[in-house]
């Protein structure tokens, strides 16, 4: 896929006040999967209509710096988009979308998804305060994103085929990678923050810890480069809707709630508010309340 439109970190426009300390918040939002169709098993499709501008209307009353929305916006239907759209707009302020796999229905480019969700790119970094907010793009090596015979596409393949062999629970078709391009380019991104003494919040679509058949196929790797920085406070993604949560080698790993589970009145978002010492989590509906600890210190 395309390389970054924001990679160049002398380009990046910061946030208001990009040096402050002082506490902030952010909206968060996890597969709505909106789609005009009957409910299956525990997916209510239609209903998350109701349930993300509920979520618009607390967001907005919390009075929050920014949103971030962590895929699957819609379910199968590219039309689905022109129902959602709206709502997510009712949002007020910056709003961060990441690409989820069913952000890719049939027919629909990567190009035109980012564009309908007024992305700078597929994967991107914001600043805000004195820290980093990394939007990862999961579905980058794809069979779902990528046309048939592209190199993206056979490699995605072959990255399927040798998770098969192994057994691996997360060896499906629905799941995807980073690719070597996107995975230079987070460390890259995490090292700049670490040499401005930014902490950072990494997204993405996909759980890289405790989602089982949903981990991402390179879920080691990232990992291993989340590690490989002193200053990564947490994941934060969606994608396993049943939610998770652990602390690994001192980094956070949060897998939100999928919204389209159940039917309305149920719901699953959250507002975090972000101190000096401490994540919280503000969980509304199914989505549990929690605290995340920031070390004062490198790992």
């Amino acid at each position: 896929m395309a390389a970054p439109a924001v990679a160049a970190h002398q380009d990046r426009q910061d946030s208001p006040a990009p040096n402050s300390s002082a506490a902030f918040s952010f909206g968060l939002i996890a597969d709505p999967q909106y789609w005009d169709g009957p409910a299956r098993g525990t997916r209510y499709y239609a209903d998350s209509t109701q349930k993300l501008a509920e979520a618009a209307e607390t967001i907005n009353k919390s009075k929050v710096d920014f949103t971030v929305q962590v895929g699957d916006l819609i379910d199968r239907d590219p039309a689905s988009f022109d129902t959602i759209l709206p709502i997510l707009n009712q949002i007020e302020g910056p709003r961060y979308n990441l690409l989820g796999n069913h952000d890719f229905p049939s027919g629909l480019s990567s190009e035109r998804a980012v564009s309908l969700l007024d992305m700078p790119n597929e994967y991107y970094d914001v600043t805000h305060q004195k820290w980093r907010f990394i939007m990862l793009d999961n579905n980058d090596i794809s069979l779902y994103a990528n046309e048939p015979g592209s190199a993206d596409y056979t490699e995605a393949e072959t990255i399927l085929e040798g998770l098969r062999n192994e057994g691996a629970d997360n060896a499906q078709t629905w799941n995807g990678a980073l690719g070597e391009e996107q995975m230079t380019w987070l460390n890259e991104t995490l090292a700049d923050a670490e040499e401005k003494g930014q902490k950072a919040i990494v997204f993405g679509h996909m759980p890289v810890e405790g989602g089982h058949t949903e981990n991402a196929w390179d879920a080691p790797a990232i990992q291993e480069a989340l590690e490989s920085h002193d200053n990564v406070v947490a994941y934060i993604n969606g994608h396993y809707h049943a939610g998770a949560y652990q602390v690994v080698n001192g980094i956070h790993y949060v897998t939100l709630k999928g919204m389209v589970e159940e039917a309305h009145p149920a719901n699953a978002y959250a507002v975090v508010t972000v101190q000096e010492d401490k994540v919280r989590i503000d969980g509304y509906g199914r989505q549990p309340d929690l605290a995340l600890d920031v070390p004062a210190v490198a790992r």
